[in-house]
């Protein structure tokens, strides 16, 4: 309780008057609610109760009953001023775990899940991440109007969003490596330093919170849609990976300075259970838009250096320097569930070391600049929400890794989602088939 108290007066010297406890649902939506600071020492001792029935793909309604318990590791300050007619006052968000009234872990806590299954492995090796997190900024929340026509590591407008969202992230302990603007017309990007993996999935929910709060504060509007608008790249964020034991990176080889055999074996898991766990990377009907030839977005299942359109890229690393050798998955997208996509990416590397699956050999030119025979011989991606989720349902690995409810509820989710999708009439279909049918 000491540090508590140590918190609450922190807090009463820099006008924190309020707690915000933070959870995801089963999408990876940011959900929260707020409790004055006075609540502090009972939030720690009690937990705090709220009702789970209106939570995506949490409890059903007789079941409703949740706590938040939080971690008090997560707890930071929000870097600005809330200001009301007569009142202003910070807030403090914190991070926690779900549990049943019995005190069980909640079985639909995503948060919890990846925390277990990192705490599965952490003999094998402890993952460490990065997130490349892209996003466009746009005039408003009901079309996606062009701000810009910046191209990559050209300007165009908004920088200023980028700074001012790095500046806040770094008050938060959040620390980043850079931003630019990206390939597509407004268009941004900011990466975040590497941390442990539970650690890099809080901090991707709160950037996207920092982003389009900052953003609404220019009076635009930020959006993580993987594919907003056609024939442009869209967004991605692309994950660097490493395994850890204590302070030796399992993934580099000292013998020849490169990728050592683990990091080889983790990459056969990541392609060989790829299509399994791709609906937890790509979670959207969305996503598959992005997932497209032609827009640096990965369509086939290969891996190699220089190659940005493949699915795993090894980023070049200047040689002997142990820290900076990862490995790059680029498939997901900064829409998914950032909880679920890493423990499935994590469970399916892990397997890979576990069956010491090599990889196939790397590819280092862009795909469609091998033949068509050649082509024919690589795996691909899914090229629908659909079929990814036939793969995700038939699984044992993500049947393996997922507690039963989560599996459920996500493939109940996403079914209904496609059915959505396949009986509503869109834009493309009035302006091909109207006139002329």
């Amino acid at each position: 309780m000491k540090k508590i108290r140590e918190y609450l007066k922190e807090f009463r010297e820099k006008k924190v008057r309020f707690i915000r406890p933070i959870f995801v649902d089963i999408l990876g939506r940011m959900l929260d609610f707020t409790i004055p600071i006075e609540q502090l020492e009972s939030l720690f001792k009690e937990g705090k109760g709220f009702d789970g029935s209106s939570v995506e793909g949490f409890a059903r309604t007789e079941e409703s009953d949740l706590r938040f318990i939080p971690d008090i590791n997560t707890l930071t300050i929000l870097p600005w001023e809330y200001k009301g007619i007569e009142s202003s006052w910070r807030e403090a968000v914190i991070f926690g775990k779900v549990i049943k009234p019995s005190g069980e872990e909640y079985e639909g806590d995503a948060r919890n899940l990846l925390k277990n299954t990192i705490e599965k492995y952490k003999k094998i090796g402890t993952l460490k991440c990065g997130a490349e997190v892209e996003f466009f900024i746009f005039e408003d929340d009901k079309f996606p109007r062009y701000t810009d026509r910046g191209g990559y590591f050209r300007s165009g407008l908004y920088g200023e969003i980028r700074k001012e969202t790095q500046i806040s992230l770094n008050k938060m302990g959040i620390k980043t490596e850079l931003d630019h603007h990206e390939v597509s017309p407004s268009q941004h990007e900011i990466d975040l330093t590497y941390s442990d993996a539970l650690t890099m999935a809080d901090r991707i929910i709160l950037t996207k919170y920092v982003i389009k709060r900052i953003a609404r504060r220019f009076g635009v509007f930020a959006s993580f849609m993987p594919k907003p608008i056609a024939g442009i790249n869209g967004n991605g964020m692309h994950l660097h990976l490493s395994l850890w034991r204590g302070n030796k990176n399992l993934f580099f080889d000292k013998n020849n300075q490169g990728l050592s055999k683990i990091a080889k074996f983790y990459i056969g898991g990541l392609i060989k259970y790829a299509k399994e766990i791709q609906a937890g990377l790509n979670q959207w009907v969305n996503s598959y838009k992005r997932l497209y030839p032609g827009y640096e977005a990965p369509t086939y299942l290969v891996w190699g250096t220089k190659n940005r359109s493949a699915y795993i890229r090894v980023p070049e690393y200047q040689k002997g320097k142990i820290s900076a050798t990862r490995i790059e998955i680029r498939s997901p997208d900064p829409a998914c569930n950032p909880y679920l996509a890493i423990s499935l990416i994590h469970a399916a590397g892990i397997q890979g070391i576990k069956e010491r699956l090599k990889p196939p050999a790397p590819v280092e030119l862009d795909v469609f600049q091998l033949s068509e025979k050649e082509r024919l011989d690589i795996e691909k991606l899914s090229p629908s929400l659909e079929k990814a989720i036939d793969f995700f349902e038939k699984s044992k690995l993500v049947k393996e890794t997922l507690p039963q409810h989560i599996y459920k509820k996500f493939i109940e989710n996403k079914r209904i989602e496609c059915d959505n999708f396949n009986k509503t009439v869109t834009d493309y279909e009035i302006k091909n088939y109207f006139s002329i049918l």
